[in-house]
């Protein structure tokens, strides 16, 4: 009879997590690469906050003996000196087979691994195999992992912009109002100008705040066709001041390409990244915009020439409140990324090896 290495490993009763699933049919894979008897896999579930252990018997086998449970759930053989994805032999005391253990990430507090018995020592090509197999299985554990990161950072994000809208909403009426009297008192003049300009400019804010609070919610995108070229020379329009100021050029490309998309969700994001663009760019600066499409994908990149991304910024530049400019909200890029993933885009960061950082979103074009 088959014995179940402990009761907290994965019930078959149970419906299966993504998680589980990956890394049963990971078993099941390795089972038909070598001759295996057992594969206990270990491995961290963010949702329960804690590790799990998911035991898959080699087809056929006869199982272990009863006695080598007890050391094997012990995890003393375990050290942080094993390098990841290499298999190691170790001996246990009351197993006369081969067994091998193969981290897969030394995260607190559990560690991840597979704990491999063979009924025979592997040869290389065997094990080699097990290695390629098992480093396929850490990358897919450290994706999963972000993905539950990004959505819980999301989540907060959402109820970041849904508190601050509302609170930005009460002040806007107001001035709002007190333009529109001013509007109605002047005779036409300079002043009657300075006041038509701050009624259209808190009705510009008011736009963009509902559409910010749209974002936030997570409601349906407002898809049509979309000329690329166009949504870039708004934005550049909007920060014309400051670009003539810096003396900066922003190259784009001689022709445009269509997509689909929510206008003024992706004019957000371009505003967004061009914006960062030409507050790191230096003084008499280039910012170069590209855009290629790829059977059914647009990729965009945005390029400065600033002094580029350190690893902190690598690592937490879409994260909700985190800034590298000085009095920043640490909102923007974290509502970008937002918006690209509603869209079923990709939004990453990298520097480039000229000097300077480089903002790069694919999306699905849309358009046969």
């Amino acid at each position: 009879m088959k014995v179940s290495f402990s009761p907290v490993s994965v019930s078959s009763t149970a419906p299966p997590s993504p998680l589980e699933s990956a890394c049963r049919l990971h078993a099941e894979q390795l089972s038909a690469l070598c001759p295996i008897l057992c594969v206990r896999i270990a491995y961290y579930d963010p949702h329960a906050g804690c590790c799990r252990h998911l035991t898959h018997y080699g087809p056929d086998q006869p199982g272990l003996p009863e006695e080598s449970f007890p050391e094997a759930t012990a995890e003393n053989w375990l050290t942080d000196k094993l390098p990841v994805a290499t298999l190691s032999e170790i001996n246990f005391k009351h197993f006369h087979g081969a067994a091998y253990i193969c981290p897969l990430a030394y995260r607190d507090p559990n560690p991840e691994y597979l704990l491999i018995f063979s009924p025979q020592v592997l040869n290389t090509s065997q094990k080699q195999a097990i290695e390629q197999a098992t480093l396929l299985l850490a990358r897919h554990l450290e994706l999963y992992q972000k993905c539950v990161r990004q959505h819980s950072e999301i989540q907060l994000l959402e109820q970041v912009v849904q508190r601050v809208g509302h609170q930005l909403r009460n002040p806007l009426a107001l001035v709002s109002l007190y333009a529109e009297n001013l509007c109605l008192g002047l005779a036409d003049g300079t002043a009657l100008e300075q006041a038509q300009i701050i009624r259209e400019t808190v009705q510009e804010l008011n736009t963009n705040l509902t559409e910010l609070i749209y974002c936030g919610q997570g409601v349906r995108l407002r898809m049509s066709f979309q000329d690329l070229r166009s949504i870039f020379d708004e934005s550049i329009e909007a920060l014309q001041p400051w670009i003539a100021k810096k003396g900066l050029q922003v190259r784009l490309p001689e022709t445009s390409l269509m997509l689909v998309c929510d206008r003024l969700q992706l004019k957000q994001v371009i505003d967004n990244l061009l914006n960062n663009a030409v507050h790191f760019s230096p003084v008499g600066g280039t910012i170069n915009c590209r855009w290629r499409s790829f059977q059914n994908e647009v990729l965009i990149e945005i390029s400065d020439q600033g002094p580029g991304l350190s690893h902190q910024d690598l690592q937490q530049i879409f994260t909700p409140f985190y800034s590298r400019r000085p009095g920043g909200t640490g909102l923007g890029l974290a509502i970008a990324k937002k918006i690209v993933l509603d869209h079923q885009g990709s939004l990453w960061a990298q520097n480039l090896h000229a000097g300077g950082a480089q903002f790069s979103l694919s999306l699905p074009r849309g358009v046969n």
